[in-house]
């Protein structure tokens, strides 16, 4: 698990809004990130994941409240110039040569002449693609523009690198080498906002994450705890009376029952050997007790749902 880091937050945002005519996006949205960090930022369509990304890199102004990157007000070109950013949605200039195409964007950054052939090989080699420096945009496939999108954001040497749904249109090779891009930027003490829909990616990389949901945070913290507080034990076992099922029901919420098996949710692992003698004392035949982690699939649906019964 990351050390808690007590230093300024690089990303903060505090009752931020954002309206759009009658549209809420935000509403009053509070959250920190670390620096070097790997933040994920989760939630369904519409949650405001995207315009949350916007307000922090300065696309786009909010209605209300306040945030801050890199220990300034949000806006700043000085802020700007330390920051990388791949969005969502993007179109390249098809054709650019990949090396003409990072050498325009290097001048937009004011990275100088003189670095710039190094800094675009060296960027083209961490995404895999030196070998295509010399080849046009046009003839890349959807993913391999993506990984191009990915060295734009990292010419600056930023310290900290915005991702809007990076794996999106990649292979499961592709995945994995942006997985272990990511990793070398906090090995290099950079600082890493990741927005995705891909929950499995976010699993295997992300130190902490936000979900929102209708433009609030509904369950934020360290990825590691939060599941860690998720668990669930299958129940193999035979002769369940009717007695004995609701014996556990009282004491446990149960997730999943058939014949032979039941799977119960479980908030202390203290609980398991109770839940054993309970089974064995009221008759019934245990052949097996499995702990099940809970997912981040599992967190997000509950978290989800609990906020729009709320």
């Amino acid at each position: 698990m990351p050390i808690r880091s007590s230093r300024t937050p690089i990303i903060e945002t505090l009752g931020l809004r954002k309206v759009y005519g009658r549209k809420v996006a935000l509403d009053g949205l509070t959250m920190s990130v670390a620096p070097g960090e790997v933040f994920g930022l989760l939630g369904p369509n519409g949650a405001g994941k995207s315009t949350l990304v916007k307000i922090l890199v300065g696309l786009i102004y909010p209605s209300g409240g306040a945030a801050r990157l890199l220990g300034r007000p949000i806006g700043s070109n000085e802020v700007k110039a330390r920051v990388g950013f791949l969005p969502e949605h993007f179109r390249f200039h098809d054709w650019l040569r990949a090396d003409e195409f990072l050498s325009f964007h290097s001048g937009l950054l004011g990275v100088p002449k003189a670095d710039r052939p190094a800094r675009i090989a060296k960027t083209l080699d961490l995404v895999g693609l030196r070998s295509r420096a010399g080849d046009r945009l046009r003839t890349f496939s959807k993913g391999m523009l993506q990984r191009v999108g990915i060295a734009q954001a990292l010419l600056n040497d930023p310290e900290v690198v915005f991702l809007d749904e990076p794996t999106s249109a990649l292979d499961p090779l592709g995945r994995r080498e942006v997985r272990d891009l990511i990793r070398e930027l906090k090995a290099q003490g950079k600082t890493v906002f990741l927005n995705s829909h891909l929950l499995s990616e976010v699993e295997m990389v992300c130190d902490r994450v936000a979900i929102i949901d209708h433009g609030r945070v509904v369950r934020e913290g360290y990825l590691g705890e939060l599941l860690a507080s998720e668990r669930e034990v299958e129940v193999q076992a035979r002769n369940l009376s009717p007695h004995l099922i609701d014996e556990i029901k009282a004491s446990w919420p149960v997730v999943h029952m058939s014949d032979s098996k039941i799977r119960v949710s479980l908030k202390d692992n203290a609980d398991i050997p109770l839940l054993a003698r309970r089974i064995v004392e009221g008759g019934g035949e245990l052949y097996g007790l499995t702990l099940k982690r809970g997912t981040l699939e599992d967190l997000f649906v509950e978290a989800v749902e609990g906020a729009s019964e709320g």
